[in-house]
């Protein structure tokens, strides 16, 4: 097993009716993004919609190839709708959605 360290599983998915390849996050990058979600629980309504796109960013720069160099203010540039979307696609393709498996 030792050979698969650091290999990961991807898969392209449409963002804005263009294709981006998305990778699997790895256990590392999960309690990542639980730890940004336990912060925000503690915040207020203002700190904690800044929490979240914290959290959007962290997830679509962490799985999104090639996205490394956005920033917030890019992020903020798309409409909501599909960086959820394209969220949501990462966190099920990485087994954290709620989407049953058939």
């Amino acid at each position: 097993m030792k050979n698969l360290v650091g290999k990961t599983l991807s898969k392209k998915v449409k963002f804005l009716g263009e294709e981006v390849v998305i990778k699997k996050l790895n256990v590392a990058q999960v309690m990542e993004i639980q730890s940004l979600t336990s912060s925000g629980v503690k915040e207020g309504a203002e700190e904690s919609d800044a929490n979240s796109l914290n959290i959007l960013l962290y997830v679509i720069t962490a799985a999104v190839e090639g996205s490394e160099d956005i920033s917030q203010d890019d992020l903020k540039q798309f409409p909501l709708d599909e960086l959820s979307s394209l969220s949501a696609s990462i966190l099920e393709f990485s087994g954290l959605g709620n989407a049953q498996k058939k």
